[in-house]
């Protein structure tokens, strides 16, 4: 009974793992608020809101409430929170080469959804992307990459039936806009949890790629959008 007690007193006392409030903006709301980080990074006018000791306190004491959760590659010319002019606890960020959306990633995209409340879930690729290159050039991968290029492999194979004359670096190109529209699709394939927030209009998909010389973040719309990928659909 002892431990049954002491046990009960953690969970009561542990709020990280029961949903909260989200952020009190809508989706659209949030989108404006990265569009607007994202052009003050371009400019090199960055505002660096929310990096004090006052907020670091406030997060760590009263819990985290981002407005936006981010598949995003782990490239790392590619810092989010910079990208988009963002501080300590306003984005809920995942990163993973490729920006591929495996079983960890989509839990973790489910936790910031369901749990968190982020009204927006944008997948961010990035141009000049290793991990799309490395599969458009077949290149020779060892240990754990294989399997993480196999979820990028279908996305190269569909950018090269839509563009049958591209090749190199115009291929890569193309491949990494179909890969942020892969991973969209995977995501909704492998949760459910997701395909029913995004029907009842608590989140919005996007996806997004980020410029690495220019600083610019690119906005590609929701799933089903790219060429040849209008099968994909939030809703199935």
């Amino acid at each position: 009974m002892l431990l049954l007690s002491l046990i009960m007193s953690l969970i009561l006392t542990v709020p990280a793992l029961s949903s909260g409030p989200g952020p009190g903006v809508s989706s659209d709301a949030a989108l404006k608020m990265l569009q607007e980080g994202n052009a003050h990074f371009a400019a090199g006018k960055l505002k660096h809101p929310h990096q004090d000791k006052a907020r670091r306190v406030q997060t760590a004491t009263k819990g985290q409430t981002p407005f936006a959760a981010i598949l995003s590659c782990s490239d790392s010319r590619a810092p989010v929170e910079l990208i988009f002019d963002q501080g300590v606890g306003d984005l809920f960020v995942v990163r993973v080469a490729g920006n591929v959306a495996g079983e960890d990633e989509v839990a973790s995209l489910e936790y910031a959804g369901d749990h968190l409340g982020t009204p927006v879930l944008v997948v961010l690729g990035h141009t000049k992307c290793g991990a799309v290159t490395a599969v458009v050039e077949d290149a020779q991968l060892h240990g754990s990459l294989p399997a993480l290029a196999a979820k990028i492999k279908p996305a190269v194979a569909q950018a090269r039936a839509a563009h049958p004359g591209l090749s190199g670096a115009a291929l890569v190109a193309a491949a990494v806009k179909t890969n942020i529209y892969q991973a969209m699709a995977d995501m909704f394939a492998k949760s459910r949890i997701i395909r029913d927030l995004v029907k009842a209009g608590k989140v919005k998909v996007i996806g997004a790629l980020y410029d690495l010389a220019s600083g610019k973040v690119e906005w590609l719309g929701p799933p089903g959008l790219s060429e040849g990928r209008s099968e994909f659909s939030p809703l199935f």
